[in-house]
């Protein structure tokens, strides 16, 4: 009866659904922990107040609380911790304190047997600032100008109403210095590129002289007038202040154009606080870094990352199905063809920093450096594409996932019946037209198959981009309102290469923590989401040309 059962394949069967579902067990599971970890940052937690006894000295600690976690009695005591009742573990708490300006750290350690008294006080503030930190402590007063206009409990009701009118000036300020001004720099540079290109091919006169000049004065006309507004922006922005209370008694101004939010989490309801949650989440996305990439959000990473996929895909899938289509429909099936394909396979086993190597050579070093030598000899001796950019990292990348795609698009060309390109050759269409028209519209949803598992590939690669494009942080985004808008020259952020950088790189490692979580969660939600679209394509293609293979 055993025997019988185990020949029919059936504890095969069962055997494989049980490792099929423990595999999606292990990712679901993954998934959830890492947006537990990474959503969690977002929600405005309650700030404590601990009265604590440090070196036998009574002082006050407060911040948010993280983690617990319990120390062995032999090692409390080697780090110099006297456990009181002869117990057996030193409980303590990670606190996150701020104020990293005035304590010189934004986290530190507590241990709960030296704390005194424990409270939270709805008086208590968290002011996210765009330096130094969040601070934690007590708003006393709002001052304009140096003079109080608020204090006590409408202190912070008057922060909050001048913090919204600040957070629409800096806004404006922004959009005037990254669009108006940054687009006076530009012009101001390919002027001075022009020149020099009519200088090098001995075309610069007195006329050229003269229509640049009026050119440039009507640049610094349109500079004057936007620094004459930048100048009262900034007068405005600077008035207000916030005078506070840190832990340790100390008062200090803090300006209102350094902070991005004021909380007072003890005091908001669960509706606010969901309602703050979504709104921080929202900047996360949108807004751009800042702090060594530990606060902020991470726009231009998500951006870079989907731009260069985008013209990845663009790049691959035509070669990669040209060089299909040449193996399996043109050339001769003889060893050379063999030894193609056996090249191709090989291929998708080099390891991808190779490629990167490879793409910093050629591509930049000896491609792009002819191409400013013959179309920007004015530039030098600046490079524009002799230096890593977007375009070389999405040819690089486009040739790391070629055999995924020559293989996939093979694959669907040898399953498409020989008798349809008979029956179009016989009703008189020549092989281009049988190609072109049939096969490989039927031949599309093995396509899309290849540019979904290169698509998933490229958007996880980290190794060869920090060679050829990929920076910790780019001023500018490969997209804006300047001719030719696209630039390819540029380089630009990475999500994969974003969670490297925050994880291992970053200087607060207590604080971009939770962040490379919720990087790695968005990252895996842009390689979905871009999966997703091309499976949807696939689908459609499928079900357009199914009748035809029947």
């Amino acid at each position: 009866m055993i025997k019988e059962w185990f020949k029919s394949g059936s504890p095969w069967v069962w055997l494989n659904a049980a490792a099929v579902s423990t595999s999606l067990i292990l990712v679901v599971g993954l998934l959830l922990l890492i947006a537990a970890r990474g959503l969690g940052h977002f929600w405005p937690a309650d700030i404590v107040e601990y009265q604590y006894l440090e070196n036998g000295q009574e002082t006050v600690v407060i911040g948010e609380e993280l983690e617990e976690s319990l120390l062995p009695a032999q090692q409390a005591k080697e780090n110099g911790y006297q456990l009181l009742n002869n117990a057996e573990f030193l409980e303590q708490r990670l606190l996150k304190v701020g104020n990293r300006d005035l304590t010189g750290m934004d986290f530190r350690w507590v241990q709960t047997q030296y704390i005194q008294q424990q409270q939270y006080p709805e008086e208590l503030v968290m002011i996210e600032r765009r330096e130094w930190g969040n601070f934690y402590g007590r708003l006393l007063a709002v001052k304009e100008n140096g003079k109080i206009v608020g204090q006590g409990e409408q202190a912070f009701q008057a922060a909050q109403d001048r913090l919204e009118q600040a957070l629409d000036l800096f806004e404006e300020i922004e959009q005037l210095q990254k669009s108006e001004v940054g687009a006076i720099n530009y012009g101001l540079e390919r002027l001075r590129l022009k020149q020099r290109s009519l200088e090098l091919k001995d075309q610069w006169n007195a006329q050229s002289e003269q229509d640049f000049a009026l050119q440039r004065a009507e640049y610094d006309k349109q500079y004057q007038t936007l620094q004459q507004q930048l100048a009262d922006l900034y007068q405005k922005i600077r008035r207000d202040s916030l005078v506070v209370k840190a832990a340790n008694g100390q008062q200090m101004d803090i300006a209102l154009e350094k902070v991005v939010r004021i909380l007072q989490p003890n005091a908001m309801s669960g509706v606010e606080k969901t309602l703050e949650y979504g709104a921080t989440f929202i900047e996360f996305v949108t807004a751009e870094p800042r702090e060594a990439n530990t606060e902020g959000g991470i726009f231009p990473a998500i951006f870079g990352t989907i731009m260069m996929v985008m013209l990845m895909a663009v790049i691959v899938t035509p070669f990669g199905v040209i060089a299909a289509v040449y193996l399996r429909e043109y050339a001769s099936q003889g060893i050379v063809t063999r030894m193609i394909r056996i090249a191709v396979n090989n291929l998708a086993g080099v390891p991808s920093i190779v490629y990167g190597v490879f793409g910093l050579g050629f591509f930049v070093y000896i491609l792009g450096g002819n191409i400013d030598q013959l179309f920007y000899p004015e530039a030098a001796p600046a490079p524009v594409f002799g230096t890593p950019g977007l375009m070389w990292a999405s040819l690089t990348l486009a040739l790391l996932t070629l055999p995924v795609v020559i293989v996939s698009t093979e694959e669907g060309l040898a399953r498409i019946p020989k008798s349809i390109r008979e029956g179009s050759l016989a009703l008189g269409a020549t092989k281009a037209e049988t190609l072109w028209r049939t096969v490989l519209p039927m031949a599309s949803p093995a396509m899309m198959t290849g540019l979904i598992l290169a698509v998933a590939r490229a958007a996880g690669e980290v190794a060869p981009l920090m060679l050829v494009g990929v920076v910790k942080l780019a001023p500018t985004l490969p997209l804006d309102g300047n001719f030719p808008f696209l630039h390819l020259d540029r380089k630009f952020m990475h999500l994969g290469f974003h969670i490297y950088d925050v994880g291992f790189q970053s200087p607060n490692v207590e604080a971009a923590r939770p962040l490379v979580y919720a990087t790695s969660l968005l990252l895996v939600m842009v390689i979905i989401g871009l999966n997703m679209f091309a499976i949807k394509i696939r689908n459609h293609l499928r079900e357009k040309y199914r009748a035809l293979e029947g």
